[in-house]
């Protein structure tokens, strides 16, 4: 019998996510550039519907055609490689999909350039790490909508699912579907950052224990703030480490460590003229961990607040933070989602804002209650220009931004950094205000360099002669 589909890259993704598809049903042919994972894999995961070969034609013509390739190898030029060792073995109508966390505009050449060879190219974003890959991720194909219609029976089979929809939808064309897996991931790093800044903030200016934080994380997500990261934070920070009896987040260096889809996300917020200021905070945040030898040294030279010697209602600043937080992720959501609104426009791919809401309630890093929220603000209004004006959402934030305001000031006060609460909020202050401080810069760009500017009065652009000699000032119409 033919194998139904091909997973070309055995790590630990691929593996899983092989084992995925074959306790669903279908027959896998496995293969990896080194023998040794091969084996490896063979070795403590044979079963009847894995079928494992050793020379990439033996593996290609086990495949029923059309056949369906699933490669999970690392990005960049190891795709690009895989892929031209494959051609020659592929005919017309065969499907290419690329599980990894590929940058978009590759996968954008790469389905360009195989679509004038007549093979299909699916870049798929997968979420859900390890575990997810094995027991159910979030996926986001993107491709030929007719590609996608040959390979949805299987993605569909193997992905997560809440309230019986597989959490795995057609997102569009081209490479789309990693473009909404990096958005994704900078959403992620916002949250992780939220997360990290609440806690140190409890800890650190309200003085609670690490059991106590433990058991506010874990009532946290019996609220509006259920998700997988809260509670994942909650596991963490009741652990402790067998070889030293200490709590296990003490025994961690406070480096945090990237892969690059943060980063790249603000990089194509800037390219797009998004203001993503939580997720870009949230890279720097990490960016600035990374300097620990400098950091040890700058605390020993560089001076902050006095100690403060308050007394803190515990109660009442662990419901300060918890709107905080909850402030924070609507900002952070917000800003994501829009930047997927503005990206839809400017590359036609007619992204279903509310469908990829839903794609993120299961399996994946930011799954949360509040998604189904966020599908329902959409579903309400399809042309929401942002979440923050949808009636929900604005309802939360103007409850809450009080307490964002509070722990902000609280935490400057303690010398805390707080770079992602305090981007979300400048945001929030910035994107309410409808009249910025904005027109000063204008000005400035005008008188140094004859940029020009427009009137609140008029329509058209316009110069001033800033440097008549008296305080009136002229200005004209530019052609």
């Amino acid at each position: 019998m033919k194998n139904t589909i091909g997973v070309y890259g055995l790590g630990v993704m691929g593996s899983n996510l092989a084992r995925n598809m074959a306790r669903n049903g279908e027959r896998v042919a496995v293969y990896n550039y080194t023998r040794d994972l091969t084996d490896a894999f063979v070795s403590r995961y044979a079963a009847d519907r894995i079928d494992p070969h050793y020379d990439l034609e033996s593996f290609v013509h086990s495949l029923k055609k059309p056949r369906k390739i699933l490669l999970m190898v690392s990005a960049g030029a190891a795709v690009d490689s895989v892929v031209e060792s494959l051609l020659p073995l592929l005919d017309s109508g065969d499907v290419i999909m690329d599980g990894g966390n590929s940058d978009f505009r590759d996968s954008n050449r790469r389905y360009q350039a195989l679509r004038k060879r007549g093979i299909h190219f699916i870049s798929v974003g997968v979420s859900g790490g390890e575990e997810g890959a094995l027991n159910g991720p979030a996926l986001m194909p993107s491709g030929d909508w007719e590609a996608y219609r040959q390979v949805a029976p299987i993605l569909e089979k193997i992905a997560a699912r809440v309230a019986g929809k597989p959490c795995c939808s057609y997102i569009g064309p081209e490479g789309s579907g990693h473009y909404v897996k990096m958005i994704h991931n900078g959403i992620e790093y916002a949250d992780m950052q939220l997360i990290a800044e609440a806690y140190q903030f409890l800890r650190e200016r309200v003085g609670l224990s690490l059991g106590e934080l433990a058991e506010v994380f874990r009532s946290w997500n019996e609220t509006e703030l259920k998700s997988y990261l809260i509670e994942i934070t909650a596991d963490i920070l009741s652990k402790t480490d067998q070889d030293t009896g200490k709590p296990m987040a003490d025994v961690i260096l406070d480096k945090a460590g990237q892969k690059g889809t943060g980063k790249w996300s603000s990089q194509e917020a800037l390219n797009l003229g998004v203001p993503s200021t939580i997720i870009t905070e949230a890279v720097f945040a990490r960016f600035l961990s990374a300097l620990k030898e400098e950091r040890v040294r700058a605390e020993k030279h560089l001076s902050g607040p006095a100690p403060s010697e308050a007394t803190w209602d515990k109660e009442y600043w662990i419901d300060r933070v918890k709107e905080a937080l909850f402030m924070g992720k609507i900002c952070a959501y917000a800003q994501g989602f829009y930047q997927y609104k503005v990206a839809s426009e400017s590359y036609g791919w007619s992204l279903n804002l509310g469908e990829i809401a839903l794609i993120f309630r299961g399996g994946c890093i930011i799954r949360a209650d509040f998604l189904n929220r966020i599908y329902q603000a959409f579903r309400e209004d399809g042309a929401l220009p942002n979440l923050l004006l949808a009636p929900y959402f604005r309802e939360k934030a103007n409850q809450y931004q009080s307490s964002l305001r509070q722990v902000i000031l609280k935490g400057v006060e303690g010398g805390l950094p707080l770079p992602c609460f305090s981007s979300a909020l400048s945001y929030y202050d910035g994107y309410r205000s409808s009249r910025s401080a904005a027109n000063l810069i204008q000005a400035q760009r005008d008188y140094f360099g004859a940029h020009g500017f427009e009137r609140i009065d008029r329509d058209g652009l316009f110069h001033a002669h800033w440097l008549e000699p008296d305080n009136v000032t002229r200005s004209v119409k530019l052609k």
